[in-house]
């Protein structure tokens, strides 16, 4: 395969055999959330912060970026869960996970306020809050017969939501799977396992495509070919380098920037 924009990492990658797609949602298909990293790692340093230890801000920013992007493609409760595990070693006030996790929303809602009400007034075209060549992708692998599910460690309301707002939805249709509540009861390895059951599928059939540490390794684990997205969410356009570096550790077969060449990466994919 000879394009610039589709690495070949793993170059036994199992072609022809798939039969059902796993998505991530942000920074993989969505960018509604981007910048969603320099909201939390500052509202994290300035909660450690207050806990007095004489740590500098920096020395602070290098524990809180450590394990956000260690975390990154888990519920947001697994980050907030970790920062209240640091603010108790710091012998600050009692930490309440959920209540940081709210604190955070709160701070990135008013982020993207803007764009969400871009796309419900269509002041924002859908397209330009997406990776490019997005839809062209979900059409061609619809086309071909095979079955997408979207799993994402944002809050389920939020997910589904979004995933309206961007026309998403026709293409998974009850298949939108976000955190819950009861955070025990959701992980995207869990989506991939009963994915594998219910589609009665072997795990070499199954394909993903994420942006993030956490799915490339679920679906390597399983079995499956791992397309890693290493978008650039800010430019839309080339590779971001410091993610392309993690998929590779995950184990992800392929890297691509975003689908502008999806075509030819569906026929490698799909045709032996």
């Amino acid at each position: 395969m000879k394009k610039a924009e589709i690495e070949q990492v793993n170059p036994r990658v199992a072609r022809g055999s798939y039969r059902s797609v796993l998505f991530d949602f942000d920074g993989t298909l969505s960018l509604i959330r981007e910048g969603w990293r320099e909201i939390m790692v500052p509202m994290m340093v300035e909660t450690l912060g207050e806990c007095r230890t004489g740590e500098t801000e920096a020395q602070l920013s290098r524990i809180v970026t450590d394990f956000v992007d260690r975390l990154t493609g888990r519920q947001t409760i697994y980050q907030m869960i970790q920062l209240a595990e640091e603010v108790r070693i710091r012998g600050g006030p009692p930490p309440d996970p959920v209540a940081y996790k709210h604190r955070y929303h709160e701070r990135l809602n008013r982020h993207i306020r803007d764009r969400i009400q871009g796309l419900r007034s269509a002041a924002v075209q859908a397209e330009d809050l997406m990776v490019p060549g997005s839809l062209d992708l979900l059409r061609n692998l619809e086309r071909q017969g095979l079955t997408l599910y979207l799993a994402s460690g944002t809050d389920e309301v939020y997910v589904r939501e979004e995933a309206d707002l961007l026309g998403l939805t026709p293409f998974f249709e009850d298949r939108v799977y976000g955190a819950l509540d009861r955070y025990q009861d959701f992980s995207k390895e869990r989506v991939i396992r009963d994915l594998i059951a219910s589609q009665e599928i072997e795990g070499t059939q199954l394909l993903g495509f994420g942006d993030g540490y956490v799915e490339v390794k679920n679906v390597k684990s399983a079995g499956g070919t791992a397309v890693g997205v290493a978008s650039d969410e800010a430019r839309r356009q080339g590779v971001n380098a410091w993610k392309r570096e993690r998929l590779i550790q995950a184990g992800a077969d392929l890297i691509v920037p975003d689908f502008r060449s999806q075509e030819l990466l569906v026929d490698y994919l799909l045709y032996t």
